[in-house]
């Protein structure tokens, strides 16, 4: 037997496990520590509607945020909107073209903001 396979499958003590550090996830490390993606200090707007059946997306990149942060400006930019998202991968979806919507928002914010793409 190779010793990659000496790690917890399945516990039922402790509830569920993080696959990375292999600790219970209510004392799971891994999500606390991350950190924010290298940007250019430019946020990016961009409306998207690849691989979603036509229906389009407005991504926002490049937000100097991480963690709860970004899941917490997301809330808001969605309440804005009156439209549901989520947050994949550091980028923020927002369901629907509101590009002229949140781009003053995220002035006020302070950041330099772009609209991106056609």
């Amino acid at each position: 037997m190779s010793r990659s396979n000496n790690r917890l499958v399945y516990s039922s003590d402790k509830g569920r496990i993080c696959p990375s550090c292999e600790k219970a996830q209510a004392e799971c490390v891994c999500r606390k520590t991350q950190v924010a993606t290298k940007h250019d200090g430019i946020v990016r707007l961009h409306r998207e509607s690849k691989g979603r059946k036509g229906k389009g997306v407005t991504l926002i990149s490049g937000v100097p945020l991480a963690g709860d942060e970004l899941k917490n400006l997301a809330k808001t930019l969605k309440q804005k909107c009156g439209s549901g998202g989520t947050v994949k991968n550091s980028i923020i979806e927002i369901q629907g073209d509101h590009r002229d919507l949140l781009l003053p928002e995220l002035r006020k914010k302070g950041w330099t903001v772009k609209k991106a793409g056609g």
